[in-house]
């Protein structure tokens, strides 16, 4: 069975200094507001099916008034990640999200379980193909145009193609600003599934290796990695599958088909992309704290981590702070949500 996070990731036990908890500030802010945070989600939907609890989140949390979602983008390539999207937005009655799909560069890789071929067949969507939706960077730049400053919070649990060719981006009709500039000024926070800490070589980075390098070198606002060691722990998905309340939902049909697929999903799947939702919309605290530096990665996509306390780049990633039953607790109730 193919896992989107399978790749080898070396771990050491460091004890926790001056450099974690000092960063609280970009997800406070973003969070404890009283209106809806505006979110923008980026998946590479398909390789896996945590991005399928991810969304699922996204819609419980925005159904309990919590968040906007203002686009769901793709980060992958592969003809009928756009109707993937779809289903879910429309299951979830919210059709008429926009829906960006990226351009030639970005990696073309599908699920091995046919999870996908099996909604886009029995669900209702009304993008056929990717190309009844528009590209992701000029809806990026469109969406982020009107948006208040410093407002939108930007999840990526796929690769960062879409990001890294948005900073590329020149004024266009949309904004006088080029994409770096568009980001600082309208995006408070990004909160990426990513990288393995304190080092890891993890999917979502090496298979768009040149894409994660200029987000984590030049990305302008403050950034929270949840790493690969945070969401292996959290095993999902089997309470939904049990639940015969729950019928005819492509989100149980996601779970169900992939989880006998490999043995060692039967007490469910490991949760990656779930916690990066979890805390774009929900805040890091009480079940994790930060450590504060900044991400470094090799030309193999290999990543470490250097240690800063006043680091320019404002970049964290998440520890535990609560044992991962409790998170695992959590997202597996949300993952049952139904439309409203």
């Amino acid at each position: 069975m193919f896992q989107k996070h399978f790749f080898p990731l070396l771990l050491t036990l460091t004890l926790l200094g001056p450099a974690a908890g000092h960063a609280q500030e970009p997800v406070a802010a973003a969070t404890r507001g009283q209106q809806p945070i505006p979110v923008i989600f980026d998946t590479d939907i398909g390789p896996d099916y945590d991005d399928v609890g991810a969304i699922t989140i996204l819609h419980a949390l925005a159904d309990s008034g919590k968040c906007r979602i203002l686009a769901t983008m793709a980060s992958n390539r592969y003809e009928g990640i756009a109707a993937v999207l779809n289903v879910f937005n429309t299951y979830f009655h919210r059709p008429e999200i926009p829906i960006g799909v990226p351009g030639g560069n970005a990696p073309d890789i599908r699920d091995q379980q046919h999870w996908t071929d099996s909604i886009i067949a029995n669900y209702p969507h009304t993008l056929q193909s990717n190309t009844d939706a528009g590209y992701a960077i000029p809806l990026y730049r469109k969406i982020l145009a009107q948006q208040p400053d410093h407002s939108v919070v930007i999840v990526t649990v796929g690769f960062q193609t879409n990001l890294a060719d948005l900073l590329e981006t020149n004024p266009d009709e949309n904004s006088p600003l080029d994409g770096l500039q568009l980001a600082k000024k309208k995006v408070k926070l990004l909160v990426c599934m990513a990288g393995g800490f304190p080092r890891g070589n993890e999917f979502n980075i090496n298979r768009d290796v040149s894409a994660s390098l200029a987000v984590s070198r030049n990305w302008p606002t403050p950034i929270i990695y949840s790493g690969f060691e945070i969401g292996k722990k959290i095993k999902t998905g089997l309470p939904l599958v049990n639940n015969t309340s729950i019928q005819h939902s492509p989100v149980k049909d996601a779970f169900r088909i992939s989880m006998r697929q490999a043995s060692e999903d039967a007490q469910g799947r490991m949760s990656w992309d779930e916690t990066a939702v979890l805390v774009a919309i929900n805040g890091y605290s009480p079940w994790y704290s930060l450590r504060r530096g900044h991400i470094v990665i090799d030309t193999y996509g290999s990543n470490t981590w250097v240690d800063a306390v006043d680091d320019k780049q404002k970049q964290s990633y998440l520890i535990e702070a609560l044992p991962a039953t409790t998170v695992q607790s959590l997202i597996n109730k949300l993952i049952q949500h139904q439309p409203k």
